[in-house]
């Protein structure tokens, strides 16, 4: 699983987001990868009409009528979404929040990607059995510093964790990949996908850049 959170980058503003998908469908096709993209709330419309999943960045505990402002997962559903992340870094929620939506995209067959800054989280929430779990230690977040070679024994121990759980998450990397040597190595260590933000986003090529890491999968 390959996914590319945009949060709010100016880089895909407007109708710049349509390029960047119709990039990243050519790209899962070609190299026949589950790609996935997480565009700004607000654009979401816009391509989720899109042959790849088209996930949320955040979803609410609230419900569909009277709730002006919060994302309804039921909502999301009806214009194609195919699922959200949850507990991104720069938007934590608490426990009890995350177990609720963990179980409302269960029931709605949404995909759900909780994101995790320590193994100690993994082991908390895995038994509510996400269907990915990635791990992003905050500290390298956009730092260009990837997670799979500053704290490799991270992604290792989340993949034995998940592995003991004995259920049917998988898990993701994140933090600070640039390149497809980060991806890779990754992978080696145990991780069955990763999520990756401006290491893409900001790249002066896109094509170039997500086909790298699509090699680099397969």
């Amino acid at each position: 699983m390959f996914v590319i959170n945009c949060k709010n980058y100016e880089e895909i503003a407007g109708d710049k987001i349509i390029k960047f998908v119709k990039t990243a469908e050519k790209i899962s096709k070609k190299f026949k990868i589950k790609l996935a993209i997480c565009p700004p709330q607000h654009l979401i419309g816009i391509v989720s009409n899109s042959t790849i999943p088209i996930l949320a960045q955040h979803v609410d505990v609230s419900k569909v009528g009277s709730t002006t402002g919060f994302i309804i997962p039921e909502l999301l559903k009806k214009s194609k979404v195919k699922g959200s992340l949850i507990n991104h870094s720069e938007h934590r929620i608490s426990s009890k929040e995350i177990e609720k939506l963990i179980l409302k995209l269960k029931e709605l067959k949404m995909i759900s990607i909780l994101c995790v800054k320590d193994v100690q989280e993994v082991k908390k929430y895995v038994k509510i059995n996400p269907d990915y779990i990635a791990i992003e230690p905050p500290e390298l977040i956009g730092s260009g510093k990837a997670v799979s070679k500053e704290q490799p024994e991270l992604i290792t121990k989340a993949a034995n964790a998940i592995k003991n759980a004995n259920n049917s998450t998988k898990l993701l990397c994140g933090a600070g990949i640039v390149s497809g040597e980060d991806v890779s190595k990754a992978i080696e260590l145990g991780s069955k996908g990763i999520l990756v933000a401006s290491g893409i986003i900001k790249a002066k090529d896109w094509n170039k850049i997500m086909t790298d890491f699509a090699k680099s999968m397969v």
